[in-house]
């Protein structure tokens, strides 16, 4: 095992509970993983499908992350492939075949793609160790991320009765790890290993403030080192990591909406430091190992627990002093409130957002299960003059219906083969004398062209030529058309899956007992967050609380401990903070959250007790623009 953990990846020893969880594995026992974010999960499954002949499957729902686990992978010389929505029939046939009769270690799986006919039938025929499934809380409907495709994973068992299960997540309430167990049809000899979602080196703060902007200015500009700033919506990130630029913070901005390109420059500006705040939606983060995140300023009120967690859970992980602050004001609540109204459309409008995508995709009735399409939700709602956020929230009830998958965005770059003989690709060339320079150039920068599919940067390809990318795609497509060469172009869309055929949307129902649950479970959630926010109780204690760990003790470093802590100013301090202020305000009246600024964040509770003290004992005074003044 070990021998193992130090020829690929060099380390020397396990972290806690791994060992543990390969063994289990390794003894064919199904296995049920909960660890904190960056806890190394991943480790627990490649390690012991090493150890044995055959592949791990892994069934994981992020197509970005499957991407970026194949690339660290194959890194380390371990052959690893990702089969998901969006790809080539060709592609996805080659792939599959590699996995039987090649020697692929790791083939990642999205869950609809089980689904198929054609991965049914090939899964069959593999020689699979362990079947792993990634963010496991999926599976249930308890969970905060909700995924009808992953309740596929079960058929599997039929067809891999001796092949053990191991489930991994990092967020999961009692209920769920319950779920979890029943839906992925846990054998006798089950093992579920555990670790305590205690971070203490993690301190969680929640502050209630109106001017959200200039406090998170102010954390940021006092806790140095990395950080992240979540925001609701992709148009906020571009304002915030703008004000902070102005401010002179190295800051930018990532969404789900950019190319893939650029997500994948920025993330790697990122955890390369030349970045030092990233603001962005919830698509950030998921998979990104940055150990020195020093700070995670939430600007919004979560709409679960889970999430916030996950996303908070993302400092500090080199065990080292980091902050999860939380911005909040009634706002939120109303906002939350709000949302929660919207996220449940009636049914004539899902039946209209059902009707306007069959001919969106130009799908007739009866037919399109399995179907992959290139989606765009703007365009989408722009061409049937649709709302865009309640069309969303549509989209949202038919994918937990079961009726439709979404995926994020799938960048695939261009494939081609020539599929002529060299000689008759010579005479093409004499023929046509415009395209000879574009043919040289691929056979010599592309090798192998004429027995694989290749991939091509179509960019890079067309700035070499000194052509434009448009021009180089025609040409390719003609010689296509000629059947000189099958050709792929580059792709970059998230997908939409149809899991059923496509109905006449009249007939289109919903599970209106789920439906229900859905929505009080929501409801719940909400309420859970906002009682987080308001509730003078240890902020530790609240989350592990929510997840079953009962009777914990103060963390002794979140706002509330702190505040608790320090309910009685010593005469020292007093004295300490009372000097310092005089020297600060004689001469110079100062407005109060300027006046506090001059003091560090974590003595800011102390500080107001002070300076409430000498206002009621007359040593200062302040106005109604809050200009505080030294009178003795």
């Amino acid at each position: 095992m070990l021998n193992t953990l130090k020829k690929y990846w060099g380390y020397d020893a396990f972290r806690p509970m791994q060992t543990d969880i390969i063994q289990s594995v390794l003894d064919g026992h199904d296995t049920l993983a909960l660890l904190p974010t960056g806890g190394g999960k991943s480790i627990c499954f490649q390690v012991p499908s090493l150890m044995q002949d055959g592949l791990c499957l892994v069934i994981s729902p992020l197509i970005a992350l499957m991407k970026d686990q194949v690339q660290n992978l194959n890194k380390r010389n371990i052959p690893a492939t990702a089969i998901y929505s969006g790809m080539h029939y060709r592609e996805i046939d080659r792939t599959f075949d590699n996995a039987i009769y090649g020697n692929t270690k790791f083939l990642y799986l999205s869950p609809e793609r089980l689904a198929s006919d054609l991965a049914r039938e090939r899964i069959k025929k593999m020689k699979i160790n362990l079947l792993a499934i990634d963010e496991a809380h999926c599976i249930s409907q308890w969970g905060y991320d909700f995924r009808p495709s992953y309740l596929n994973i079960s058929d599997i068992r039929e067809w891999l009765p001796d092949v053990p299960v191991l489930a991994l997540t990092a967020t999961a309430t009692p209920k769920v790890v319950e779920d979890i167990q029943e839906k992925l049809v846990f054998r006798k000899g089950k093992n579920i290993f555990q670790k305590s979602f205690a971070r203490e080196n993690l301190s969680y703060v929640v502050l209630d403030e109106e001017g959200k902007q200039e406090k998170m200015l102010d954390i940021l500009q006092k806790v140095k080192g990395s950080g992240i700033v979540y925001v609701r919506n992709r148009r906020k990130t571009k304002e915030i990591a703008t004000f902070l630029r102005k401010k002179g913070i190295s800051a930018d901005f990532y969404h789900a909406g950019l190319s893939s390109d650029i997500r994948s420059q920025k993330q790697e500006d990122w955890t390369n430091s030349k970045i030092r705040i990233m603001v962005s939606t919830n698509a950030f983060g998921m998979g990104i190992d940055k150990p020195d995140v020093r700070v995670v300023v939430h600007l919004n009120l979560p709409d679960s627990l889970e999430a916030y967690f996950q996303e908070a859970g993302r400092g500090g992980r080199d065990g080292k002093r980091a902050y999860a602050v939380l911005l909040y004001n009634n706002l939120d609540k109303n906002n939350l409130l709000k949302n929660y109204e919207q996220s449940f459309p009636d049914m004539t409008e899902i039946r209209q957002v059902y009707r306007a995508l069959g001919s969106y995709c130009q799908l007739a009735t009866g037919g399109g299960k399995g179907n992959s399409y290139a989606f765009d939700i703007v365009d989408f709602s722009k061409t049937y003059q649709l709302d865009i956020l309640k069309t969303h929230h549509c989209l949202k009830v038919l994918k937990n219906e079961g009726w439709i998958e979404l995926t994020d965005s799938v960048f695939e770059p261009a494939t081609m083969k020539v599929i002529v003989t060299q000689e008759e690709l010579y005479k093409y060339q004499v023929a046509h004398p415009k395209s000879d320079n574009l043919i040289r150039t691929i056979l010599r920068t592309y090798q192998g062209a004429f027995a694989n599919y290749v991939k091509i940067n179509e960019k890079q390809l067309a700035n070499f030529l000194k052509i434009s990318t448009d021009d180089m795609r025609h040409k390719l497509t003609q010689m296509a058309q000629e059947g000189i060469l099958e050709y792929i172009p580059q792709r970059e869309d998230p997908q939409l899956i149809f899991t059923q055929e496509r109905i006449a949307a009249e007939n289109l129902t919903i599970d209106n007992e789920l439906y229900n649950f859905r929505k009080e479970r929501y409801h719940n959630n909400i309420q859970s967050a906002i009682n987080y926010a308001t509730t003078a109780q240890c902020r530790s204690q609240q989350l592990l609380a929510y997840f079953s760990e009962k009777n914990t003790p103060l963390c002794g470093v979140c706002d509330v401990c702190l505040g608790r802590l320090d309910d009685k100013l010593s005469d020292k301090n007093y004295n300490i903070y009372k000097n310092k202020i005089q020297v600060q305000l004689q001469g110079n009246p100062t407005e109060l959250k300027d006046l506090v600024k001059r003091f560090p964040a974590t003595q800011e509770s102390k500080v107001l007790k002070a300076i409430n003290y000498m206002l009621d004992n007359g040593y200062l005074e302040i106005d109604e623009d809050s200009v505080v003044s030294w009178v003795g």
